[in-house]
């Protein structure tokens, strides 16, 4: 890993937040749906489901694919990151799914022009696309800003767990520190990972997802 800067790191962790306002705390990427199907149901459950979630799909389509968007950006090329960025609209496999990433890609895109820090030159931008859009314009490397998007990713989902299942908040800091271990791996695995080997094999995450679609109650969007 490289040594990130004083001012890479602080806009870093502004990205990273929870505060930036993309609806982020709105969605569940499924685990309500698994919580409602009785296959999480507590700190272990949710561990398990969490660490799947996280090594199956995110790691092998989210991950690679923002590592690709962030070189396209850093290079100026529009052409590629709006390919990447179609691709990774195509791999999400529900309508729920793909309408959050566009969603917060949109809110984020947005944000982003509000703060003069670029305009996103294509529609419907994914948020790993804005993400990396944000990092490569603040010189904030692919691999740390890719560890930081994972941090993100990986706290909202233990959030959810903690309001949805429910967690105290020590289990959710415990669930934080054993699952932030991996991010490591991820990041170098991601780096790796040539394009043809990409990969978002989850069907137990599909299937929970377009049940939540039509989920009687509920509190978060996907």
């Amino acid at each position: 890993m490289t040594t990130i800067t004083d001012r890479a790191l602080t806009r870093l962790l502004q990205l990273a937040s929870p505060a930036l306002p993309v609806g982020a705390y709105s969605y569940s990427q499924g685990l309500e749906a698994a919580i409602e199907a009785g296959f999480v149901h507590d700190a272990h459950g949710a561990t398990r489901w969490i660490a799947d979630v996280l090594e199956l799909a995110t790691a092998r389509m989210e991950a690679p694919v923002f590592l690709r968007l962030h070189g396209a950006w850093r290079r100026g090329d529009v052409a590629d990151a709006e390919r990447w960025n179609a691709f990774f609209l195509a791999s999400r496999e529900t309508a729920e799914l793909r309408a959050e990433t566009a969603q917060m890609g949109y809110s984020l895109a947005r944000l982003l022009g509000d703060l003069e820090v670029g305009e996103i030159p294509f529609d419907e931008p994914t948020l790993p696309a804005a993400f990396a859009f944000a990092a490569a314009k603040w010189g904030i490397t692919a691999e740390d800003a890719l560890t930081g998007y994972l941090w993100s990713w990986l706290e909202n989902q233990v959030m959810a767990a903690v309001k949805a299942v429910p967690l105290g908040q020590t289990d959710g800091q415990r669930l934080l520190l054993a699952l932030a271990e991996r991010i490591e791996g991820i990041v170098r695995r991601a780096a790796a990972l040539p394009d043809d080997a990409l990969g978002n094999l989850a069907p137990g995450l599909a299937l929970l997802s377009a049940r939540h679609e039509t989920q009687y109650t509920r509190i978060f969007r996907s």
